[in-house]
């Protein structure tokens, strides 16, 4: 006895089920001494990486020091605690320095707050609304584009600390006007700044060809940092520029707000929503590839909107989750979310007792730390593949990449993500076909009940009056133009034509309304049209537009649709 439908169909996902934190179910599971040990390794040797990583960002971002660690600190914490990802690290982020720079040039410090605390709740809505799914419909190409070019972008952000410049005036910030300054400047270059990049750059290739389990880049700004106070080198430091970082949190207060202000920083704060989703769920991804897990993608946009919006009530920048963070937290051996709570935990306890240290460390280091993720974050591999796959993927991908360096990060995915939807959508409507007559009275295309098909004869085709066409491909309105043609050379003196669908997977209404029109003329030149094979999804949309009985009859097979043919049948009427 055949089992129940009901029972075996698929069950939509209770909100419970989409929304509850991955801590809850790693709780569930059963939260063992040996687990927190993990998680306490692992939370401690991603802090080690986050500590100058949270701070050059910071910088770089033209923000202060201490706003990079706060971020890490709350907002690490929320994405860990709230997350639907296991394994994800949350904090300030390589990927935003473009976009944060370019805001707090124009809006200042308390307008990029607010774009922050913005982008947060807009991140929430996304989550709750489920359009987390949608996010990976951002093709590949995009994505190596528009991480490449951001690459880019933060490596040269960094020339001028990595020389130890002295521009005229305030720096550049597209990438043309900002090269020929530095070129202009290039007679100011202080010696011992380069000096400093070289070692810390040095120091961690070194350290990650010959000892890759150390934390090479807090080793390579300490060793930097011990450089300048011994030699007492004419370099700017953290303290020197910023005065220190302070060694508490401050108390959390809310953005600064006004409607205008508000009305200005929107465009930032969608900006900042839209790359932290594709950030967040691509290092999402990564996580779940190198542990074989899966990640709630809405439950995980719920929690970065929320570490956003505590990032901003207490000064800090975006945050979205880390890829080099999280994989270091994987490869560490983290068991679950603990693991990224501890590492908020233990930054500020760094903060707390090693804020005066701080002030030793130059930027020249920090810099020399941001060429070399910079490098990392290049794809090259990926890249050298797409130019070489195909016209298309280059395409997309160069044009990301161009417009992300030359004009600006949203406009390279918004055009990106068009052209590839286009070179999709042409593609498909390539891959259409449409055949006729004798491929197709060779083999039926409806299956059995027993799985098998079925052959018949040319001759079951009836006399010459039927004609027998079969769609193969998705039938959308990319390829209603091409098929509508085919169709419309129906030949009037044909009494009869099958229409085989059996091999047509998606029919949109451009579609339905193309064979709307070809069933309207079969039945202005009296010809009995007969569509078979139709999937249920298929017929209810055909049926919706008009194409039913009278003028059409449905059939499950062209076997079926020749036999109703034959003398003494009639054709079938569908409800």
């Amino acid at each position: 006895m055949d089992a129940n439908p009901r029972l075996t169909r698929h069950k939509k996902p209770t909100f419970a089920e989409l929304f509850t934190p991955k801590l809850v179910t790693v709780l569930r599971e059963g939260y063992r001494g040996s687990h927190f040990k993990a998680d306490a390794i692992s939370g401690l040797t991603v802090a080690i990486v986050a500590l100058p990583l949270s701070m050059a960002i910071a910088i770089a971002s033209g923000v202060s020091p201490d706003k990079g660690l706060f971020t890490a600190i709350i907002g690490g914490f929320i994405v860990s605690a709230l997350g639907g990802s296991r394994f994800q690290i949350g904090g300030p982020a390589g990927a935003f320095i473009v976009l944060v720079a370019a805001t707090v040039a124009r809006e200042g410090v308390d307008g990029l707050i607010l774009a922050t605390a913005m982008a947060g709740v807009c991140l929430t809505a996304i989550g709750y609304l489920r359009l987390g799914t949608y996010i990976k419909f951002i093709p590949y190409p995009v994505t190596v584009g528009f991480t490449a070019g951001i690459a880019v972008i933060i490596f040269a952000s960094q020339i001028s600390e990595m020389f130890g410049l002295t521009l005229i005036g305030k720096e550049p910030g597209p990438l043309v006007p900002k090269l020929m300054a530095l070129v202009d400047a290039m007679s100011t270059v202080n010696i011992a700044a380069l000096g400093i990049t070289v070692l810390t750059i040095s120091t961690i290739l070194v350290l990650k060809r010959w000892r890759p389990g150390w934390p090479g880049m807090l080793i390579a700004v300490g060793v930097a940092s011990v450089a300048v106070a011994l030699l007492a080198l004419p370099v700017e430091t953290i303290g020197t520029r910023f005065g220190g970082i302070p060694r508490s949190l401050p108390w959390p207060a809310l953005p600064v707000f006004s409607v205008d202000k508000a009305i200005a920083v929107l465009p930032d704060a969608l900006a900042f929503a839209l790359l932290g989703a594709i950030e967040s769920l691509l290092s999402a991804v990564v996580a779940d590839g190198m542990t074989g897990r899966r990640h709630r993608s809405n439950c995980e946009l719920v929690a970065q909107g929320f570490a956003n919006i505590g990032a901003a009530l207490f000064g800090g920048i975006c945050v979205t989750g880390t890829i080099a963070r999280t994989a270091t937290n994987v490869r560490a051996g983290a068991h679950g979310p603990v693991s990224g709570m501890l590492h908020s935990v233990f930054l500020l306890a760094f903060m707390l007792v090693a804020a005066p240290l701080a002030s030793y460390i130059p930027l020249a280091a920090l810099a020399g730390v941001l060429a070399v993720v910079a490098w990392n974050m290049v794809e090259k591999q990926a890249f050298a593949t797409l130019i070489r796959s195909s016209w298309g993927d280059a395409l997309v991908l160069m044009v990301t990449f161009l417009l992300v360096v030359f004009r600006d990060l949203t406009e390279g995915i918004v055009v990106g993500f068009a052209l590839g939807s286009i070179l999709f959508i042409d593609r498909m409507a390539k891959s259409i076909a449409v055949e006729s007559d004798q491929p197709l009275v060779q083999e039926d295309v409806a299956d059995a009940t027993n799985g098998s098909r079925h052959a018949y004869e040319a001759s079951d085709a009836g006399d010459a009056d039927t004609v027998i066409y079969r769609i193969s491909g998705a039938f959308f309105f990319g390829a209603a133009s091409t098929v509508g043609a085919v169709l419309d050379r129906i030949a009037d003196q044909r009494k009869n034509f099958i229409l085989d669908c059996s091999g047509v997977p998606f029919l949109d209404s451009t579609a339905a309304n193309v064979l709307e029109g070809a069933a309207r003329k079969a039945r202005q030149a009296d010809v009995r049209f007969f569509i078979t094979g139709a999937s249920p999804q298929t017929r209810r949309m055909l049926i919706s537009h008009g194409v039913k009985h009278p003028a059409v009859s449905y059939a499950a097979s062209v076997r079926d649709a020749l036999d109703l043919l034959k003398p003494g049948k009639t054709g079938t009427q569908e409800r």
